[in-house]
């Protein structure tokens, strides 16, 4: 067989998968959305590739390197798995249910650290929220899909994973050892911080959260609070059904938000009077890195007018996620479903911006091409300075009437 004729079979064997799997995402086959035309051209730049580049390419791995990119190019949660990468996937997140404490998502193509738990390993280890996490085991992040990074956090509890992350404002990347542990989260905590008000700062929504975060409530109105702060900053992770069933602690009517994709019906999530146990008026902290349940919680407070949201814009993360093994070994973890807020907005897409905006000190968020030092004094501005949104969430309370 002449090398022409493989090269030609090759292109079209490739186009042929590319458009069975565009057949497997739901595409149609119309002219109105250009996805087959596209996938052509796809198949023509490949045959140009094999022509005429410098040297024999590796075409598996380019057409890998595409199917990494088409899924990835979806959001930060859709990846794709070649076979070798699934196998270790599925060994990874069975074989230990140890972790390392952080919530992770992708940020300029690299992973990213949107919070840690307190008293976690990662937290122990000296990683902060806002972290980007350059390389895991030497490799680097922006060739790894999210599914992979979130694969290798899990293990055997007293495991060690040596990542390197480049700290906000920091030239140099640091080199990190994390001892992997099976997690507990914090308890919810909660105080009078002042006269009257009352403070709940909750690290997690993980299950059971919201009953807990009852009880506090119902301590802190025996100890004669009439308004509350509810701190959700740096909360980044958890189940979303936990953080709907907080929601509706302090909402007796009106929608909590909904749950819809392409192919899954919506699912609406309306308060339930009957669960409700406060009125009491509310200021909710949030952060960049606030996320997940956490923003959902968010935003029904916020669009339902139940109360004020202050601080940054929250990091943007509420989806579910489908893993759909291919006939090759390899397999698709696509989104197939967003949370939306009671306005209609996509959280994933939209985030959650405070009515009261009140910005940290220092962008906890920075691209690893970034190289700027920050200087020393704003550094120690921001470990020693007051917690200004906290300062201001007691101001807004001092001025809001509590309810009969």
């Amino acid at each position: 067989m002449s090398k022409t004729v493989k090269v030609t079979l090759l292109t079209f064997s490739i186009a042929l998968v590319l458009l069975t799997v565009a057949g497997g995402l739901g595409v149609k086959a119309s002219t109105n959305d250009g996805a087959y035309r596209q996938l052509m051209v796809y198949s023509e730049v490949l045959s140009r590739i094999r022509s005429d580049y410098v040297e024999e390419p590796n075409i598996p791995h380019v057409t890998d390197g595409a199917l990494h990119g088409l899924l990835e190019s979806l959001d930060a949660n859709s990846s794709y798995l070649n076979p070798q990468e699934y196998k270790q996937y599925k060994q990874l997140t069975s074989e230990g249910n140890a972790n390392v404490g952080a919530a992770i998502s992708k940020r300029f193509g690299y992973a990213a650290v949107i919070s840690v738990m307190p008293g976690g390993p990662a937290e122990k280890a000296g990683v902060e929220s806002g972290d980007i996490i350059e390389g895991i085991e030497g490799r680097s992040t922006r060739e790894m899909s999210l599914a992979e990074v979130k694969g290798l956090m899990s293990g055997q509890p007293g495991s060690v994973i040596n990542i390197s992350v480049v700290r906000p404002r920091k030239a140099q990347p640091q080199k990190i050892a994390i001892t992997r542990d099976v997690l507990k989260e914090p308890p919810v905590s909660n105080k009078l911080i002042e006269s009257g008000i009352g403070y709940i700062r909750v690290d997690g929504f993980s299950k059971g959260r919201s009953q807990e975060i009852a009880n506090r409530i119902k301590e802190l109105t025996k100890q004669g609070a009439k308004k509350l702060v509810l701190d959700l900053r740096n909360s980044g992770d958890g189940e979303e059904a936990e953080g709907i069933a907080t929601a509706n602690l302090f909402l007796n009517r009106g929608m909590i938000g909904y749950l819809q994709g392409q192919k899954y019906p919506r699912e609406t999530f309306n308060a339930d009077a009957s669960k409700a146990i406060t009125n009491m008026p509310v200021v909710v902290l949030v952060n960049r890195s606030t996320a997940g349940p956490a923003e959902i919680l968010a935003s029904a407070i916020l669009d339902n007018a139940r109360g004020d949201v202050l601080g940054d814009k929250t990091f943007g993360a509420g989806s579910i996620q489908k893993v759909l093994p291919m006939q090759d070994g390899s397999a698709l973890i696509l989104s197939i479903a967003k949370y939306y807020s009671p306005s209609g907005k996509a959280i994933q897409d939209n985030a959650v911006t405070p009515n009261i905006l009140v910005a940290d000190a220092t962008d906890d968020f920075i691209s690893p091409e970034d190289d700027t030092e920050a200087p020393a004094e704003d550094i120690k501005k921001k470990e020693a300075g007051p917690d200004e949104q906290l300062r201001r969430a007691i101001e807004v309370l001092k001025n809001r009437d509590v309810k009969a």
